[in-house]
């Protein structure tokens, strides 16, 4: 943890020696500087506000003027330690050998869960774009690549603790496809308000297999578990609202938005999620803000089965999924003013979860960190 924040800082101190070299002489709003209305040079164009947007981990939450076009590339990482059940932590011993698996009955299936994960690491790389056919209406596309890597333990025979061996399983691929709308509701001054509406189409894969190591020494390849795979199968509503202000060199935020599951696939369904997150921000200087926000999030358990994924782990079982969590995050936003960079913008958001209460046993957050790069024109 201490290495990531560490890595973090030297990447926004790298980059801020890069940004502050580039002067600003006006407010973003401001007129272009006087000229003779021939031509306007560099230094005369009005300085682009940092904290135009959000933190990099907010989506959706600026629209854009007639015409104007974004890009957008961000990096998510994920990292998951040691498991919870609701808020209490529990080690692989103690689910090896008192929690029941739901499977048991069926050949080869123990009575307790006999495999338990211990370290899960995602990364996803998010491409976007978003187009404005006027002031008050962007369109927003968003689609992930994924890549999920998680370890195991396995504990020998039936009963005891004894460990058998470790594993990895690994999946990866594009994700579900995002599409949006972001439609305004109002403006009063600097105070804003748009909603949000898009749909989540099922493109990511739902057929993962992977080899693991069962507690009898067996090494079959199966269809993993419902957190290794990389789509939901499911057509899903994205709605929510977002509110955006600003008064000088601060400014502020509020975004609740959920994921609606519709149908099911392989006769399942994720759960429905609902999230609302808040944020603030300073700008010491046009090119760069700092901001904070917090993030609360509920997501509910997995409704039906996939009848190929069963086994005496804790992933397999739908019921083991879910819950509600409270997140800090500290970020900071960073916009070129001039030359052939000007308006390209990079960011870099750090979280840690302060709150979990998970539907589990289920594996805990660790830290979540995000690094992007936005350019509008």
């Amino acid at each position: 943890m201490t290495q990531v924040f560490l890595r973090a800082g030297a990447f926004c101190a790298t980059l801020t020696l890069c940004f502050s070299t580039l002067p600003a002489t006006a407010h973003e709003d401001a007129p272009p500087a006087p000229g003779d209305g021939l031509r306007v040079s560099a230094t005369d164009l009005p300085p682009l506000r940092a904290d135009g947007h959000a933190p990099i981990g907010v989506m959706g939450e600026h629209r854009h003027k007639t015409g104007e076009v974004m890009l957008s590339y961000r990096f998510m990482h994920m990292d998951m330690q040691g498991n919870l059940i609701g808020d209490d932590n529990v080690s692989p011993a103690t689910i090896a050998t008192t929690v029941p698996n739901r499977f048991f009955g069926a050949p080869g299936q123990p009575p307790t869960l006999r495999i338990v994960p211990t370290d899960m690491q995602m990364q996803m790389h998010m491409f976007g774009a978003m187009y404005a056919p006027n002031d008050r209406i962007t369109l927003m596309a968003m689609l992930p690549y994924v890549e999920k890597k998680m370890d195991h333990i396995t504990f020998q025979g039936g009963a005891g603790t004894n460990v058998l061996g470790g594993f990895r399983t690994s999946s990866e691929g594009w994700g579900d496809l995002k599409v949006s709308a972001l439609i305004g509701l109002a403006e009063r001054g600097n105070h804003k308000w748009h909603l949000n509406f898009g749909v989540s189409l099922p493109t990511g894969s739902t057929s993962e297999r992977g080899t693991i190591l069962a507690p009898n020494g067996a090494r079959p390849n199966i269809r993993l578990p419902y957190a290794m795979q990389i789509g939901s199968g499911t057509y899903d509503l994205l709605p929510g609202i977002t509110y955006n202000a600003r008064s000088g060199n601060t400014a502020w935020g509020a975004q609740l938005s959920g994921v609606i599951r519709t149908g099911k696939n392989e006769g399942y369904r994720l759960g429905h999620e609902a999230r609302l997150t808040g944020w603030a921000s300073i700008q010491p200087k046009p090119w760069i803000s700092l901001s904070g926000r917090i993030e609360a999030k509920t997501v509910g358990d997995i409704s039906g089965r996939d009848s190929q994924i069963a086994g005496p782990v804790q992933t397999a079982d739908p019921d083991n999924y879910g819950g509600d969590t409270i997140t800090l995050f500290g970020g900071v936003n960073l916009v070129s003013q001039r030359g052939a960079l000007r308006g390209h913008r990079l960011a870099a958001e750090i979280g840690v979860p302060v709150y979990q209460d998970l539907n589990g046993p289920q594996m805990e957050t660790d830290w979540i960190a995000s690094l992007g790069w936005q350019y509008a024109f």
